[in-house]
């Protein structure tokens, strides 16, 4: 397939220039992986080349993965979409939302007019938010000292929501709730309950929370990109023994296992030879779930974590569990109804189901919404549909 070589091409010249410091590439239909590539290196730092295997922070990658499992214990009644979610997580049961700060600085609160259930914190309705993009939220954390939740303390779940449940779309800590749901109904921590149920039926054996002595051979190094484009090498890694396992965030993975988990969608719920959810489960997760409202831009309130988020920018966007739904093609050539997500550290997935494909692109760099990485993934994603339009001109 010539098409290999032009990705190839793309991502060897986007890690040789310095444009990125490593990538690990793969995409595959339903039945074939039809791509697979690794440039540049693990750490800028030192010599390790990238290799297939290397593992990543997969960060918000993570929320997919803790949704399908919620779907399920919703399959076996375990959980409900639409029954308030403070049955089974009672500190959800009567929501604060935060109206702004007095001329003390203290945070005003106000009972929240609904009750908030599994669909909303889905689908990012619920009324959370992340700190990184809200500096209300922000502000709140520094009078109150709550720490921010990727220091994976208990406390940090403790904030109020910024809207009345369902009133509208904003991303946050939702699914950091879903993984608490979980747990409450299956009695397993959630890195057992993933390993048990979604990982080791999809043969994904480089993935969880912690990282095993194995997986740290192959560690990517994370990077800073500098103001001025340059990229530095940085400290970074995941609380090891956290309170709770964050269900919104907290995972490492390989490119090769997260497509396994991709590949298992495109299924309609089978992978390794395991039916890992129904298939009108997985239809269902890929449908709009949060009716007029739309995905908004994200607005940075972190400039060091993330750049301003504006996909699309002119096309309306939906959720559903847990994955953005484009509306049109996009210019890739990603079909409409199509699902996606990314990762904090500049890692993405795409899941097209009208062209049986989906791709995984993984980097380690921060802020997120890196404009190079972001070019990287297009020329990706823009390779993958040229050959698979060339394999059915070929047909």
């Amino acid at each position: 397939m010539g098409n290999s070589a032009q990705i190839d091409q793309v991502l060897r010249a986007a890690a040789e220039s310095g444009a990125i410091p490593g990538v690990v590439a793969t995409a595959a239909t339903g039945s074939d992986v039809i791509y697979q590539g690794a440039f540049g290196k693990r750490d800028l730092s030192k010599d390790q080349p990238m290799t297939g295997d290397s593992v990543f922070w997969i960060a918000s990658m993570t929320k997919a993965v803790t949704t399908a499992a919620a779907m399920q214990l919703v399959e076996q009644g375990k959980l409900s979409l639409d029954d308030p979610i403070g049955k089974v997580l009672p500190d959800l049961a009567s929501p604060q939302v935060l109206e702004g700060f007095g001329s003390d600085g203290a945070p005003k609160l106000r009972p929240a007019k609904g009750p908030i259930t599994l669909r909303q914190l889905m689908t990012h309705t619920a009324g959370f938010c992340y700190d990184i993009w809200n500096g209300d939220m922000a502000t709140y954390l520094e009078k109150t000292g709550t720490p921010g939740v990727t220091t994976c303390l208990n406390a940090a779940l403790k904030t109020p929501i910024m809207t009345d449940p369902g009133t509208r779309w904003e991303y946050g800590t939702n699914i950091d709730f879903v993984g608490k749901a979980v747990e409450a109904v299956s009695g397993k921590k959630l890195d057992a309950y993933l390993r048990d149920h979604m990982f080791t039926p999809l043969g994904m054996s480089d993935t969880g929370f912690k990282i095993s002595d194995a997986m740290r051979t192959r560690l990517v190094g994370m990077h800073a990109r500098g103001p001025d484009g340059s990229l530095t090498p940085i400290p970074f890694e995941l609380e090891q023994e956290p309170e709770f396992h964050m269900g919104g965030g907290g995972l490492y993975s390989t490119a090769r296992d997260y497509l396994q988990f991709t590949q298992m969608i495109l299924n309609k719920g089978r992978g390794n030879g395991q039916q890992v959810l129904k298939p009108e489960t997985v239809a269902l997760m890929g449908q709009n779930h949060i009716g007029e409202l739309q995905m908004t831009k994200l607005t940075t309130a972190a400039a060091p974590l993330s750049n301003d988020v504006d996909l699309f920018p002119d096309m309306v966007k939906k959720w559903g569990l847990s994955f953005l739904i484009n509306t049109a093609k996009t210019p890739e050539g990603r079909s409409p109804g199509s699902l996606f997500w990314a990762g904090l550290a500049n890692t993405y997935y795409w899941i097209d189901p009208s062209r049986d494909v989906s791709g995984v692109i993984l980097m380690q760099v921060l802020p997120f919404a890196d404009h190079k990485c972001l070019d990287a993934f297009a020329g990706f994603e823009r390779g993958v549909y040229a050959s698979l339009d060339e394999g059915k001109r070929a047909a």
